[in-house]
């Protein structure tokens, strides 16, 4: 059997009965992922949460089994993996415990980008929503915005080709294996994503569209975002349950408005009814409220220490320079800057992006300059 981290990797989300956040526990608890399979039933079942019913699970000889087939499937592809201890996992996801324990990307790898905007809504997008749509890419272009859809009919494809059309880093989140195309009728724009931005998924090749994957996918586009965009959408979906994972993640949700009587504005109409969903009828809106402006993200990082700060990130440099402490927890800063959890959260990351902060455990964050 193949000694290869990678493997082990894999081999843990093939455990039957154990999701992202008990495999946490077991890695944690075991030192390792390559030392999960090294423990007895009897160390297992000790383990918070496990027990041996679980332990039996992880110790099944299929699990190594699966994980040597996904891993020979993957090594004559150009499919890159992306486990939630590795460095260059997605910063945004870190901060969930449900989040993906192995990520399968092709692309440039542009998860990491300053600032994303999720971007969802019905397979049945109207005239007026493709419209809308296309304005507000258009619109944000030159704020330096990467912009995460589900690569879907409907809205998803729309706001897809709009980035591909004004140069915009986007990336496509799937609900089945990365090696299979759904709709097939995106395989084109499938492969134009990739050339400027990313594909992702959680599951491993061969794996077919599931009903029950899609929310599972909704809440990476959710993780991955500062912010999601809600452009139209029944009382019941996919595109609402992306926004109230995403609010449940405090972050900052948006919604188009619509007539009362629109079928795919009661979605919307009803997330800014319930405060899940701030109104935008514009880019600008969401910029707005975002803190976004048309900055020099893309000036060479030694000119970063000469950026003129936002107002929120120079509040934030402030509450971290008044302290008599090293560091201070994510619920203090809210307390000191009164700025909205959500886009505190965003404008943090930014922050971390441009070397100024330090993410430390336990959502604490310590100045660096």
């Amino acid at each position: 059997m193949t000694d290869n981290t990678l493997l082990y990797k894999i081999a843990v989300t093939q455990i039957d009965n154990i999701g992202s956040i008990l495999a946490k526990n077991l890695v944690s608890y075991c030192g390792g992922v390559k030392e999960i399979f090294f423990k007895s039933k009897a160390e297992l079942a000790k383990i918070p949460g496990i027990g041996y019913i679980l332990a039996n699970e992880v110790v099944k000889k299929e699990v190594l089994i699966k994980a040597e087939m996904i891993l020979k499937n993957l090594e004559s592809t150009k499919v890159k993996t992306l486990f939630y201890l590795d460095d260059n996992y997605p910063k945004r996801l870190n901060h969930f415990s449900d989040s993906p324990l192995l990520l399968y990307t092709k692309g440039i790898n542009s998860f990491n980008n300053k600032r994303t905007l999720g971007i969802v809504g019905t397979r049945n997008a109207t005239i007026r929503g493709k419209k809308i749509t296309e304005e507000i890419i258009e619109e944000i272009k030159d704020f330096n915005v990467t912009i995460i859809s589900g690569l879907a009919f409907g809205i998803d494809a729309i706001a897809h080709k709009a980035c591909i059309k004004n140069n915009m880093q986007n990336i496509g989140i799937m609900g089945n294996g990365i090696d299979i195309t759904y709709p097939s009728q995106h395989e084109n724009l499938r492969k134009e994503i990739e050339e400027n931005g990313d594909i992702m998924s959680e599951f491993p090749m061969n794996t077919k569209p599931d009903k029950g994957h899609f929310p599972m996918r909704n809440r990476i586009i959710a993780g991955l975002s500062d912010a999601v965009l809600v452009v139209e959408s029944d009382i019941k979906g996919g595109s609402m349950i992306t926004a109230k994972m995403a609010f449940n993640y405090n972050k900052d949700v948006f919604a188009i408005p619509g007539r009362y009587d629109d079928r795919y504005s009661k979605g919307t109409n009803s997330l800014i009814k319930s405060n899940i969903a701030s109104l935008a009828e514009n880019a600008k809106d969401i910029c707005k409220l975002m803190d976004w402006t048309k900055n020099s993200l893309q000036k060479p990082k030694q000119l970063e220490l000469f950026v003129k700060l936002t107002d929120n990130e120079q509040k934030i440099v402030d509450a971290l320079k008044e302290t008599e402490l090293d560091s201070l927890s994510i619920d203090k800063l809210y307390h000191k800057t009164k700025i909205n959890i959500g886009q505190l959260s965003s404008i943090l990351l930014q922050l971390e992006f441009k070397g100024i902060v330090e993410n430390l455990p336990g959502a604490r964050y310590m100045l660096l300059r």
